[in-house]
């Protein structure tokens, strides 16, 4: 898993892991233990029904190392491949209840991380030809924040702050809170005694002009036009990074990218993503009553 180091991280996707879980299987999966004995060993593929990015196999690997360490997870194409439609990109093998059982949780995982990393990769080439990088935001799924900003790693975008407690999001509301710019950053800059990047949103050249005498991290660039965007990177002229944020879609990327901003962050990755079509198929059964 990404970022080994940072134990808020990977404790998030264990939890995420674990609630799923406990939410699908409950007291235990009854159909399955019904119909399938406890000695049936079985082989099943994992087949992406169309095409994009795969992400998520490893999150599928922990899924079934924690119903039953017996089940092995054959990756045949690793997170971040690019697949055709009717690939088969991974196999797993082992006990079939516990294959059954956890069917489901790693299929939700593995479709909705491979649709965000789709998505991502076609915004990341959307961009390709500029120097523009893309990011997230803090629009995720609840719950599942860790593994939506993983699955956009994976299709080659860049993680934005992880929260609330990781780096200074100067908005409107807090501007209009404390009266103006200058103000909350000054305030920042006071109270926060571990002194995080600092980030403003402004809405206008002149809030421009105003954010970048105050030496900020990065400048986001909220809900401009194409002609204000590029005169924000005339004005600034390399001085501060600049973000363009706000109704970015897939359509208009290349164009706001072109105006030369340096990022440009998207909600649309991860708040409303179409999952990517994956099945799980049964191979081979071994029944020994």
């Amino acid at each position: 898993m990404p970022n080994s180091t940072d134990t808020r991280f990977t404790s998030m996707i264990a939890e995420a892991i674990r609630r799923a879980l406990e939410e699908d299987v409950g007291a235990g999966d009854v159909t399955t233990l019904c119909t399938i004995p406890d000695e049936a060993r079985s082989s099943g593929r994992f087949l992406a029904k169309e095409s994009g990015v795969i992400a998520g196999l490893e999150v599928a690997r922990e899924v079934y190392a924690r119903l039953d360490p017996r089940l092995e997870l054959e990756v045949l194409f690793p997170d971040g491949s690019v697949l055709e439609a009717g690939t088969v990109f991974a196999r797993v093998h082992g006990p079939c209840q516990a294959l059954l059982t956890g069917e489901r949780t790693a299929l939700n995982f593995l479709q909705r991380m491979s649709g965000i990393a789709t998505q991502t990769r076609r915004f990341v080439q959307a961009v390709a030809h500029t120097k523009a990088r893309i990011l997230d935001t803090r629009k995720t799924a609840p719950g599942l924040r860790a593994l939506d900003k993983w699955a956009v790693r994976i299709g080659g975008g860049v993680n934005h702050r992880f929260g609330l407690w990781d780096e200074v999001l100067i908005k409107d509301n807090h501007v209009a809170a404390v009266g103006s710019i200058r103000e909350a950053v000054r305030r920042v800059r006071e109270g926060d005694l571990q002194q995080r990047p600092v980030v403003v949103e402004v809405r206008t050249l002149e809030e421009l002009r105003e954010t970048i005498e105050l030496g900020v991290s990065r400048v986001l660039l909220d809900n401009m036009t194409l002609e204000q965007l590029r005169q924000a990177v005339a004005i600034t002229a390399g001085r501060v990074p600049l973000e363009a944020s706000g109704n970015v879609t897939l359509d208009n990327v290349a164009q706001v990218a072109e105006t030369g901003v340096d990022f440009i962050s998207a909600g649309v990755l991860t708040h409303s993503v179409k999952a990517l079509d994956i099945s799980l198929d049964l191979e081979t059964i071994v029944d020994s009553r």
